[in-house]
């Protein structure tokens, strides 16, 4: 991608600061990145309504393989901010089907002339839902010049079984400037939503955890007294995401049951927190051992057992969770920052 390129980011999941950090991360390498927030662009009138019906005939069809789905973008909108910015390459992050019919972006490539990219953040998200997985393979995929997948294994998937232009393309995260005064009053962190996986591995070590995210209260009746203690239903991001990482002895990652079920994975929270200087204990997947140095630059367990015994471990050595937090978040800094992915699209945009 040459310097004189329009990169236009179109961020369908903007509640998440990944689509603001790589724009930002682009503007660092002299790319020219605009940036455009899903929320931004006017709705459909009645959209709740109409989505809300189209979702019951998913539902009342069964088996079925149709999958019905209401965009929620006025395609006028769209345009209008595609006329007046006028990009030479179309970055989505996240997926368009939801905000826009993916014929109708492929009219106006054809209408305005520039190249669509896909950076796949949740299409493992999709796994247990496959009439929305196959609408999303069949319909939206095939628009894209390349796609690039924070999953290894959905990349293999996507460019050996449908002989799809895919690329792998790991998390990245922002540099976290070190808080030299930052207390360490957390033994054991967990930031994360609910989810039924991460609720039985968690009761494990309730004694001395702390956990902070979103749909813990209503999977209360799944929990004990003692982890119900341990939770703060709150969705955490940004400043105080990046405090509460670096005030921890022991950072928790635990994958979302139908990632560790088809073995893949390597979340944002694990880049995050090796960008805070954290030492981080997540469960294993091959994809991590092509990107770090296991008991080197961070720690993994494969069972609840090695969670218990790792964690009593490193509570009890804080030399040597030290060290391993330090190479952790030396090798970030070398490999992992969102410039140095953007870096890698950037090559690849043509």
């Amino acid at each position: 991608m040459t310097k004189t390129a329009k990169l236009l980011i179109f961020d369908a999941i903007a509640e998440l600061p990944l689509g603001k950090e790589m724009h930002e991360a682009f503007q660092q390498i002299s790319i020219k990145s605009i940036y455009a927030d899903s929320s931004d662009f006017k709705q459909k009138k009645f959209y709740k309504f109409r989505g809300a019906y189209r979702k019951a005939l998913n539902r009342m069809e069964g088996g079925a393989d149709r999958f019905y789905h209401f965009p929620k973008l006025v395609e006028q909108s769209f345009e209008q901010h595609i006329a007046k910015a006028l990009p030479s390459h179309l970055l989505i992050i996240g997926c368009l089907y939801k905000y826009l019919k993916p014929a109708f972006l492929k009219e106006l490539q054809s209408k305005y002339h520039f190249k669509i990219y896909l950076y796949d953040t949740d299409s493992c998200n999709l796994y247990p839902k496959r009439r929305e997985f196959l609408f999303f393979i069949d319909n939206e995929l095939p628009i894209y010049d390349e796609i690039f997948s924070f999953s290894k294994v959905t990349t293999q998937f996507f460019a050996e079984t449908k002989k799809l232009n895919a690329s792998f393309l790991p998390f990245g995260a922002k540099p976290i400037k070190p808080q030299s005064e930052t207390k360490v009053e957390i033994n054991v962190l967990f930031i994360g939503s609910a989810d039924l996986r991460r609720i039985f591995l968690l009761e494990n070590i309730k004694d001395v955890l702390t956990v902070y995210g979103n749909r813990w209260q209503r999977n209360y009746p799944l929990m004990s007294d003692g982890l119900k203690k341990a939770v703060t239903d709150e969705t955490i991001w940004g400043e105080r995401l990046h405090a509460l990482l670096a005030s921890a002895k022991i950072v928790i990652n635990i994958n979302r049951t139908h990632f560790y079920g088809a073995g893949t994975g390597v979340n944002l929270r694990v880049f995050e927190a090796l960008a805070a200087g954290a030492f981080l204990l997540t469960d294993c997947c091959d994809e991590l051992e092509d990107l770090f140095e296991i008991g080197k630059e961070i720690e993994v367990f494969k069972s609840n057992l090695e969670l218990v015994s790792k964690v009593k471990y490193y509570l009890a050595h804080p030399d040597k969770r030290q060290e391993i937090a330090q190479r952790g978040h030396e090798r970030f800094l070398k490999y992992h920052t969102w410039q140095a992915r953007v870096t890698e699209i950037a090559k690849r945009l043509k």
